[in-house]
């Protein structure tokens, strides 16, 4: 009888997955992952079929971890600019604390070996904030803007805000606020 997978070894692998791929790319090869998780190369397989599995898997992990740093706790009767800033600062939170996961999602997003169902699974995990947006986009009236360029906006935001915090982790707070209302004046009704 096949011993039981366990987790901890299964959270280890794509740990290592996601260091290596944030330092190197998606190139990293299986055995380098293996090493860093202090695993056997053959560990690995026995966990993930191949390596497109394992990077798609990666992608899920860090997509889930993520939805769960901006959605837990949403306060979902307060107004939508409070929503918006629950979700801008776990988000903010979540990349100052995740350097690794944010860089390699990051070189994830753009790979042709993250499959079309990664990436729906992966974005049903945000439904709440993809709710949030479309909420931004129909109260913007007219059709300004919508909720994919709004989300486009808040991603390229966080991605400034976290390379200031990057650069001054002290200034976290200030850069948080100052990112934010950037963001919350590029897409609020004016």
């Amino acid at each position: 009888m096949a011993r039981p997978l366990s987790e901890e070894k299964r959270n280890a692998i794509l740990a290592a997955a996601a260091e290596l791929i944030a330092e190197q790319g998606i190139g990293s090869p299986v055995a380098k992952i293996a090493k860093q998780a202090g695993v056997a190369e053959g560990t690995v397989f026995t966990y993930f079929a191949d390596k497109n599995v394992l990077l798609n898997e990666l992608y899920l992990w860090i997509k889930d971890d993520l939805a769960s740093a901006t959605t837990t706790g949403l306060p979902s009767a307060k107004s939508l600019k409070l929503r918006c800033r629950h979700v801008w600062d776990r988000y903010i939170e979540w990349g100052a604390g995740r350097p690794s996961q944010r860089k390699a999602m990051s070189q994830l997003t753009v790979s042709d070996r993250i499959t079309a169902v990664s990436r729906q699974q992966g974005g049903a995990a945000f439904r709440e904030v993809i709710a949030m947006l479309d909420e931004i986009a129909d109260a913007s009236g007219s059709g300004r803007q919508s909720a994919a360029f709004i989300a486009a906006i808040m991603e390229s935001l966080a991605e400034t805000t976290l390379s200031f915090i990057a650069r001054e982790p002290a200034a976290l707070a200030h850069y948080q606020q100052a990112g934010f209302e950037a963001f919350w004046g590029a897409v609020a009704k004016k």
